[in-house]
């Protein structure tokens, strides 16, 4: 249905309550979703995406002698089968990533077929003092293998915010600060990648702290992300195709030179853009930013580890010419079924500005319980685990 000009970018409880209605609705995914197979080019595409080098990803004759025997995709890679981006109704009103609960039962095999259900879940008004009225919207992403093996259930939350038309003129706008690039190099890293070397539960201790792990923002890593992980279909294809999304979603920006429907995601790529958005300048792609958090925690891991949870919240605009210092510290340890190692995550960008924060749960192997068995607590979606008191 398509919005009058009125109603087109409008955040009010009228739009608010039409978004309300769809809770607990399955909804359509074919534009969230770019790989229906975790074939070995669409993860090795991937991989490069985000910029890891596991050669578990990639190598078929290293994944051989793993205990895998053959080429995983990293726990990510979800992100391409479905992009966790749960946000409907409110026409004309700018989307912003906010966060992902990952909970994963299963590791993700070299030519799994996937079978993806969502559900709108939850509608939650906020107040702030950069956008005023905004909402934040929550939905469930259920991935399952073609046999119906449980892989992983997702929460992903996404901001709806006012565009920066409707923002008072005396807000100021964040600053693009930036500094000559930082690559992802040893000397910035405290952890290196730990391959078959086991990282053993009983050896982990409180306090111990992974990182920093360096990522600097390019447009280039955008573009890369792009071509590995999602395409244009978010926003709607290109060609023909996108002009028959936009007729049918209202999900589009005004180029205010040409006059043209244009992607709302042309903020990523243009600093001019993405201070129009009220974002400071060309800024990430939120999925990325938590990409690379994975990133960390799989290398810190090793091959034999299994990554059961990452719940990660994008406070803040990364901005190209930024470099985010990603770290972890481990919070606890216990057995349930498993053994477990608690972490709290954090990002600060190059000015010392917290960017990322969330939590971390991996599955370590034992040497009193032996290898990591899964899925997951025999893939039950209802069972899960929390720190004891």
């Amino acid at each position: 249905m398509t919005a009058t000009p009125d109603r087109w970018g409008v955040i009010d409880e009228a739009s608010i309550e039409e978004a309300r209605q769809l809770i607990g609705v399955p909804l359509r995914r074919d534009r969230m979703q770019w790989n229906d197979f975790a074939t070995r080019d669409a993860i090795r595409q991937f991989a490069d995406g985000v910029g890891d080098h596991n050669p578990l990803w990639r190598d078929p004759e290293y994944a051989s002698y793993s205990r895998w025997q053959g080429i995983l995709a990293p726990p990510s890679f979800l992100y391409s089968v479905d992009a966790t981006i749960v946000a409907p109704k409110l026409p004309g009103v700018q989307w912003i990533y906010a966060g992902t609960r990952w909970r994963w039962y299963d590791v993700i095999r070299v030519d799994d077929e996937f079978d993806v259900s969502v559900i709108f879940t939850r509608v939650e008004e906020k107040t702030g003092k950069r956008f005023g009225l905004w909402v934040l919207q929550t939905g469930e992403i259920t991935y399952q293998r073609s046999d119906g093996g449980l892989l992983c259930i997702a929460e992903g939350r996404v901001a709806r915010t006012p565009r920066r038309e409707k923002q008072s003129t005396k807000k100021p706008e964040l600053n693009q600060k930036t500094q000559p690039e930082i690559t992802y190099t040893p000397e910035l890293t405290d952890e290196q990648r730990r391959g078959k070397t086991d990282r053993m539960w009983e050896d982990t201790r409180v306090g111990d702290v992974i990182g920093p792990v360096s990522q600097s923002l390019t447009l280039n890593r955008i573009f890369q992300w792009y071509t590995g992980a999602q395409g244009a279909l978010h926003y709607g294809g290109a060609h023909g195709d996108a002009v028959r999304y936009r007729r049918r979603h209202d999900d589009y920006e005004i180029n205010k030179e040409t006059g043209a429907k244009d992607s709302a995601a042309r903020g990523h790529f243009s600093s001019k853009e993405g201070k129009d958005v009220g974002m400071g300048g060309a800024y990430d792609v939120g999925l990325q930013r938590i990409a690379w958090v994975i990133e960390m925690l799989t290398d810190w891991m090793g091959d034999n580890g299994h990554l059961a949870e990452v719940n990660v919240d994008v406070l803040r605009p990364n901005l190209v010419g930024h470099t985010t210092y990603f770290s972890a510290e481990i919070t606890g340890t216990w057995f349930d079924q498993h053994p477990f190692v608690a972490l709290n995550i954090e990002g600060r960008n190059q000015f010392n500005e917290i960017s990322t924060k969330g939590e971390a749960l991996v599955v370590l192997p034992s040497k009193e319980h032996g290898s990591v068995t899964l899925p997951l607590f025999g893939g039950n979606a209802e069972r899960w685990t929390i720190e004891p008191d």
